[in-house]
């Protein structure tokens, strides 16, 4: 008697309906996870801190809001003691472009001669800062007595807070008490009243920011001048280079990734250097040597605040640097720089 063995198959389900892969997102998500848990506290606060002002800024400047009628609607408490609301016909409103060409066409604002005074601000400024930052940086890079001692005493205008520097070098420049008159007293010359003029006042805020903005410069070129190596000095020096040859052709070279940096955020920081301006010159005389950015000041906090004035200004500043970055990033790519 045979015993037959019946062999149980376990019923192919039917098949469904493909899945489709997962996204880029979900499968960065899935690999990376603990990458974005990192960068989440920054973006938020970035968000926060950046963004959000960022895009309120710009939603302002297409609005007409002052100090005046930011209020969107009026509340008068009636007999019983309960507020009655209603809507401020003068209330802000959305105006367009508006405000922008108002700056533009110079009806609203001082726009085109503090754009005027910017750039020769700003392009003063960084020629000086950097000639002085690379003249000292290659001093400084050689072997000489007490070189440690140097560098620190160039780093101390870094170290000082930038309101103490501006107090400081306004006093110097005071036309009664100032040593810089007291020196000219000194040797035999008048006193000058140096924020009387459009362009000695100028010329005070630009010696302040020389001297803040040196020691940047100087510690950012000195490590470019330690990171070149010293065989290309020794080949130049044995190919008979003179110094100024050896400058040129391998100083100036080596330091291009550097100085391309250096350069752009010198021409950044400058342009939105308020501190100096404000409190050197304070805009003497006349407002003939206020910036952008202390017009957009000025436009935000005195007198009847227009804050959409003050936003259109922000605006047009952020854009005129990223333009400048564009072509300058641009300018860069054509001379084989990679940035």
């Amino acid at each position: 008697m045979s015993t037959a063995t019946v062999e149980r198959r376990t019923p192919t389900p039917a098949p469904g309906p493909e899945q489709a892969p997962p996204g880029w997102l979900r499968r960065s998500w899935d690999k990376y996870w603990y990458a974005w848990a990192m960068v989440a506290p920054v973006v938020i606060v970035l968000g926060v801190l950046v963004f959000y002002p960022l895009a309120r800024g710009i939603y302002l400047s297409f609005t007409d809001l002052t100090e005046a009628n930011q209020q969107q609607e009026i509340c008068t408490p009636s007999i019983t003691g309960e507020l009655s609301c209603q809507a401020n016909p003068n209330g802000w409103k959305f105006v367009g472009l508006d405000n922008y060409i108002k700056v533009l066409s110079g009806q609203v604002g001082q726009f085109w001669p503090q754009f005027g005074t910017t750039i020769i601000w700003t392009v003063a400024c960084v020629v000086f800062t950097y000639g002085i930052g690379l003249g000292l940086a290659v001093l400084l890079n050689r072997p000489i007595r007490g070189r440690g001692v140097y560098r620190v005493l160039l780093i101390l205008p870094w170290a000082v807070p930038g309101f103490v520097s501006a107090f400081s070098w306004r006093f110097m420049f005071n036309q009664d008490f100032g040593v810089v008159n007291g020196l000219l007293k000194a040797v035999g010359m008048a006193p000058v009243a140096w924020f009387d003029n459009q362009w000695t006042s100028l010329f005070t805020a630009i010696v302040t920011n020389i001297w803040l903005g040196v020691p940047f410069m100087v510690v950012s070129l000195l490590g470019g001048l330690t990171a070149i190596p010293a065989e290309l000095y020794e080949a130049a020096t044995i190919d008979g280079a003179t110094p100024w040859q050896r400058f040129k052709n391998v100083t100036l070279p080596g330091l291009r990734p550097v100085s391309m940096t250096v350069l752009l955020l010198g021409t950044i920081w400058t342009f939105n250097m308020f501190p100096v301006i404000f409190l050197v010159t304070r805009g003497q005389p006349a407002g003939q040597t206020e910036i952008l950015v202390t017009g957009a000041y000025r436009a935000a906090f005195e007198g009847i605040r227009n804050y959409s004035l003050a936003s259109t200004y922000g605006v047009l500043i952020l854009s005129i640097l990223l333009v400048f970055s564009v072509f300058y990033r641009r300018a860069l790519r054509k001379q084989g720089e990679v940035w």
